[in-house]
């Protein structure tokens, strides 16, 4: 079961193969040079059906509201202004993100230890592998 709480960014914002999928995702020069500049944390919360994804940086707050299975409207990775449509589902214990941007299909599957937390963030012929801790 997916759990709730709060993990910050222990991988490093710099790593080239974060870099080779915020490209394959469309992301501007401006906004990858952006996101290797911070070390974000990411929350996750729940009220009965709804849950709410919120990723807390020097860059901004932003929020995802979802109730899974449904088709939301969201931006790329929260502070990366691209558009795209997601759906949340919860499949063996992890938090599943399919997105859609610019025509491109991918995902983001979050996968929680009670110590941290892994991303496997995946579009267009590139993966990158992001690693958090549990700070609450």
């Amino acid at each position: 079961m997916v759990q709730t709480g709060k993990w910050d960014l222990v991988s490093d914002p710099k790593d080239p193969v974060w870099d080779q999928f915020l490209q394959a995702a469309g992301m501007s020069a401006a906004h990858r040079e952006a996101q290797a500049m911070v070390r974000p944390s990411e929350e996750l919360s729940r009220d009965g059906d709804k849950w709410a994804w919120t990723n807390l940086s020097e860059l901004g707050t932003d929020q995802i509201t979802f109730p899974l299975g449904e088709q939301v409207s969201t931006p790329l990775l929260l502070i990366g202004a691209r558009q795209a449509t997601s759906v949340f589902t919860e499949e063996a214990g992890k938090l599943i993100q399919t997105f859609e941007v610019g025509g491109k299909t991918g995902t983001i599957v979050r996968e929680q230890a009670p110590d941290g937390m892994t991303a496997i963030c995946s579009i267009h012929g590139a993966t990158a592998i992001r690693k958090y801790k549990k700070v609450a």
